[in-house]
C-alpha cells in the first residue's frame, strides 16, 4: 500500500483525522464546533472541521459519508462524494442534512464524514462525429430489467 504527504494545518481542538484500521480506505473528520447544533428534519447545514490541507497535484479528497450516522440518525451529506482539489486552501466543510423525521444533534468533536485521498486523471476531450458500437449502446436506467 502507497502512502503519500499530504500537508495540514489543524485549527480545530480535535485530535488530526487517522485511519482507524490498517485496511481502512478513509479517515474520519470531526466536526469544529463550540457547541452542538440540532438539525430539524430535512435541514441542511455547513459543519466546519477546522482543518485545511494541502494535496499533491494529481491527487483529490473525497468527502463521503459516515454509514452509522445515516443509518441511526438519518444524517448524511449533500454533494457526495465532495471533491477537494490539490489547489484548494479553504478550511474543509462538510454539508450535512438530516433525512430523518426527528431533530438530530451534532456535538463538538463527532465524526460526521470520511476522507478518502485519491489519484484522478485529467481527460483529453476529442470531438467526434460517431462512438463505437456496443451490445449496450445508448441502454441507461433499468436497462438489464435485472434488479
Amino acid at each position: 500500500m502507497a502512502a503519500i504527504s499530504v500537508k495540514i494545518i489543524n485549527k480545530s481542538a480535535n485530535p488530526l483525522p487517522a485511519y482507524a484500521t490498517a485496511d481502512a480506505a478513509g479517515m474520519d473528520l470531526r466536526a469544529s464546533l463550540e457547541t452542538a447544533i440540532s438539525l430539524q428534519p430535512l435541514e441542511r447545514v455547513l459543519v466546519p472541521t477546522g482543518l485545511y490541507i494541502e494535496l499533491p497535484s494529481g491527487y483529490e479528497a473525497q468527502i463521503r459519508p459516515r454509514s452509522g450516522l445515516a443509518i441511526k440518525q438519518g444524517l448524511t451529506l449533500l454533494n457526495t462524494p465532495g471533491t477537494i482539489d490539490a489547489d484548494y486552501r479553504g478550511e474543509i466543510k462538510i454539508i450535512m442534512v438530516n433525512l430523518s423525521n426527528e431533530p438530530q444533534a451534532i456535538a463538538p468533536g463527532e465524526r460526521i464524514a470520511q476522507m478518502i485521498i485519491a489519484p484522478f486523471v485529467q481527460a483529453h476531450l476529442e470531438t467526434v462525429e460517431l462512438l463505437t458500437d456496443t451490445a449496450r449502446g445508448a441502454g441507461g436506467f433499468g436497462h438489464t430489467g435485472k434488479s
